[in-house]
């Protein structure tokens, strides 16, 4: 069986972002039965969350265990006001659960799409998705459709990194034919979307650099 994924939103005490971080680095929680890290990826607010937000991403090898984890976070670790959980279950990405390591510029994007139009979403995810990454020095990290229910939508999770937030902009705007080409099949996507909205952040948990500064 594939994994499961758990998205968490963890309202923090009052600027007690970065030392409610290291608790979840340091927990036994987040641990999985062989004591490996579940922990995917912990990010900070940049622009659209409060400053005292979390986001994270966990990786668990099944359901019942991840519904375990997403009742106890905040019961289990101290300076959090509360949290929340959806199970999560990869689509075309990731292909394996090696998480992403490198410091940028982190968009969550939230998609609502009627059922009828999904398959066509992700048919022009695979065709954008590699003139997108080599047209902006950015990663598709993961696309995730959210636990499946009865409903006639399909709630899912696009998560992409820019080099910087400089970049974020410069991939809005297409300068050549091929930057163009892209932007209307993303266009066309966001077009069989009922909603969508958008977030970002810098990771935590990256290896390379830390990100020090005051976004909020």
């Amino acid at each position: 069986m594939p994994p499961v994924y758990l998205h968490h939103r963890i309202n923090c005490a009052a600027r007690c972002w970065s030392q409610v971080a290291d608790n979840i680095q340091q927990s036994k929680l987040l641990k999985t039965a062989d004591g490996a890290s579940a922990i995917y990826g912990i990010w900070r607010s940049q622009i659209g969350l409060p400053r005292d937000s979390l986001t994270m991403i966990s990786v668990w090898p099944d359901a019942a265990t991840a519904s375990s984890i997403a009742a106890n976070t905040h019961r289990e670790l101290p300076l959090i006001k509360s949290s929340t959980a959806a199970i999560m279950r990869p689509t075309l990405r990731p292909k394996s659960n090696e998480p992403p390591v490198k410091q940028g510029n982190y968009a969550f994007r939230w998609f609502e799409t009627p059922r009828k139009n999904f398959n066509e979403f992700l048919q022009l995810c695979t065709e954008a998705w590699p003139s997108f990454e080599s047209s902006y020095e950015s990663q598709i990290i993961g696309l995730w459709q959210l636990e499946d229910t009865d409903s006639d939508m399909i709630s899912s999770l696009l998560l992409t990194r820019r080099p910087d937030l400089s970049m974020w902009e410069r991939s809005k705007i297409p300068r050549t034919p091929e930057e163009i080409a892209t932007r209307e099949k993303l266009t066309r996507r966001y077009a069989l979307c009922e909603n969508t909205v958008v977030y970002t952040t810098t990771l935590l948990t990256a290896h390379d650099s830390i990100d020090s500064v005051n976004w909020s």
